[in-house]
């Protein structure tokens, strides 16, 4: 027998925000655009510029995949019934379905005249297969002591673009939130960043950006993402900024529990921002709080963090 609703459960129903967005098919391309963009007249110009032309690798990868396997149907299918991210990246990069794509970026990427570009791509391109699975499952669990420096953004990029396509190409999928909130849903890797929605039935929410897949899911806002209290959080924009503190595009939330933060972008106040290229622009707020003793813990697969 069916229960009928009352009208203030169908409201709630009706205006229930999606949990998780799928990327839209030309991110890589915008992500490209904006990138360009920031760079003019930045500090880190030439390393906006070379991201920006490996996004647009990204971006071809997408719009004409490599022959490459995919991930097996009845795995994903498994996983998702038992409320496991579909696309864990530990088991996947084992697996080397995502190597082709590696390959393709190689092939497709124009490499500019800079001995040190042309020296990691050679590096990448004699690896062996297992070599390179050893650095991609280092750079996706953390572990930057064990990547050379000089791959990161290219093997990062691949891997984005291997696991992207992936995603968008997942038949029925449905996705369940992780123990953690800082853990994607879909890949199981952390947050590079969150954006604050404005349009719409999401218009204020808070959706968190993975690193590697792209996927989008939400979490509520004022929480810490990483030990979910919700008391004393800061939030801090660059002092460059031509915003006031309370209208800039990119702010970090800092805790002062667990001294992590995380970078927010606010659509409201630039509806053409994008998550990566602005963690990438505004690498001047990281240094400002890491020097007053707060930890990023959010990685972007594309920037080598060195020895923080």
């Amino acid at each position: 027998m069916s229960r009928m609703l009352e009208p203030q459960q169908i409201q709630a129903s009706s205006t229930a925000p999606d949990f998780f967005n799928l990327p839209p098919p030309d991110l890589f391309g915008h992500r490209a655009a904006r990138l360009h963009a920031l760079a003019a007249g930045h500090p880190l110009g030439d390393y906006l510029n070379l991201v920006g032309d490996l996004c647009q690798v990204q971006q071809s990868l997408l719009d004409q995949p490599p022959a490459a396997p995919t991930p097996n149907p009845d795995r994903l299918l498994l996983c998702q019934q038992h409320g496991l991210p579909p696309l864990a990246f530990d088991s996947l990069v084992r697996d080397g379905a995502w190597q082709p794509w590696l390959e393709a970026l190689l092939l497709r990427y124009s490499r500019p005249a800079q001995p040190a570009v042309q020296q990691a791509l050679a590096t990448l391109h004699d690896a062996a297969a297992d070599q390179r699975k050893v650095w991609a499952l280092a750079l996706l669990s953390g572990q930057y002591a064990s990547v050379p420096s000089a791959l990161v953004p290219f093997l990062g990029a691949a891997l984005q673009a291997a696991w992207c396509h992936w995603l968008l190409d997942m038949p029925s999928l449905a996705l369940t939130p992780c123990s953690s909130l800082s853990q994607c849903p879909a890949c199981g890797s952390p947050a590079m960043a969150g954006v604050i929605r404005h349009r719409g039935n999401q218009a204020g929410l808070r959706y968190l950006v993975c690193s590697l897949c792209t996927c989008q899911w939400h979490v509520v806002r004022v929480k810490c993402i990483y030990c979910d209290q919700s008391q004393g959080l800061q939030y801090t924009s660059l002092a460059t900024d031509r915003h006031g503190p309370g209208q800039a595009p990119l702010r970090a939330e800092s805790c002062p529990h667990c001294h992590s933060y995380l970078k927010l972008v606010y659509l409201e106040h630039d509806a053409s921002a994008e998550a990566l290229s602005a963690d990438l622009a505004t690498l001047a707020l990281d240094l400002r709080l890491d020097q007053e003793g707060y930890l990023r813990q959010a990685p972007n697969l594309l920037l080598a963090p060195g020895n923080a």
